[in-house]
């Protein structure tokens, strides 16, 4: 994530309306590796990520919930306090038509092996329904501990940059005509603010009012914070049936 550290990531709490410290991004970890990719909470059982995410690469398989640990409540890598919960994966499901030559499609759910217990620290993100509409030139945030720098190392604290939704065709003819209509650009033109290597599954969160949305999901992207190269995000939108279908969320 290439922006600005924060202390704490306060957002407010959704059900008492007083401001709280709520982390709504999961770090899920390779075992006996660390912090590899971003989810969102949708469910006390599920979380929405990239379907890239959980590719075998021929060392790693990804594929497998065993492979993973997911974490809630995370602010500092390698720090885990009393408030950090950790869970274990009952199952993956990526998108049976994701491509991972174009990152169409590219979003999956993971299945907890028991469910979560929300608290002031622990909160899901909002799912928009499929008629949802996110204006363009609105500001979103992105979270993650992905790299500060194309090419760097990953952040060790929580990162928050705030970028803005940029039309669809515009950022079409910006990256030559790589979108599908299941794709949104977030970001900001003139460069220097973006998601990075390590924000991968993370959410592209759009408040409204009391609310956080869960906009899109970090897909790719051409570098990072590049100029006239902006953030590549799965539209959540276009999923909403699947993620019903396989969640009941």
């Amino acid at each position: 994530m290439i922006e600005e550290t924060i202390p704490d990531l306060e957002l407010k709490s959704l059900k008492s309306g007083v401001a709280a410290k709520v982390t709504l991004l999961v770090s899920l970890h390779v075992k006996d590796y660390g912090h590899v990719c971003g989810a969102s909470i949708i469910h006390p059982r599920w979380l929405v990520t990239a379907a890239h995410c959980v590719q075998d690469d021929g060392k790693t398989r990804f594929s497998q919930p065993g492979t993973w640990e997911a974490y809630f409540g995370l602010h500092t890598q390698r720090k885990i306090g009393t408030m950090v919960v950790k869970k274990a994966l009952k199952q993956i499901i990526p998108h049976p038509y994701y491509n991972h030559y174009t990152f169409d499609n590219d979003i999956a759910l993971m299945e907890l092996d028991s469910p979560l217990t929300f608290s002031d620290y622990i909160k899901p993100i909002c799912l928009p329904s499929p008629q949802h509409v996110f204006p363009i030139s609105s500001t979103v945030w992105i979270t993650g501990w992905g790299a500060t720098r194309e090419g760097g190392f990953a952040a060790s604290v929580l990162q928050k940059a705030q970028v803005r939704m940029i039309n669809h065709d515009v950022c079409n003819d910006l990256m030559s005509g790589q979108l599908t209509s299941r794709m949104l650009c977030a970001g900001v033109l003139s460069g220097g603010v973006d998601a990075c290597q390590g924000d991968s599954g993370g959410p592209l969160n759009f408040p409204e009012g009391s609310r956080m949305f869960l906009a899109g999901v970090v897909s790719w992207g051409d570098g990072c914070a590049r100029r006239n190269k902006p953030g590549i995000y799965t539209t959540v939108t276009k999923f909403r049936g699947w993620i019903k279908e396989k969640t009941g969320a």
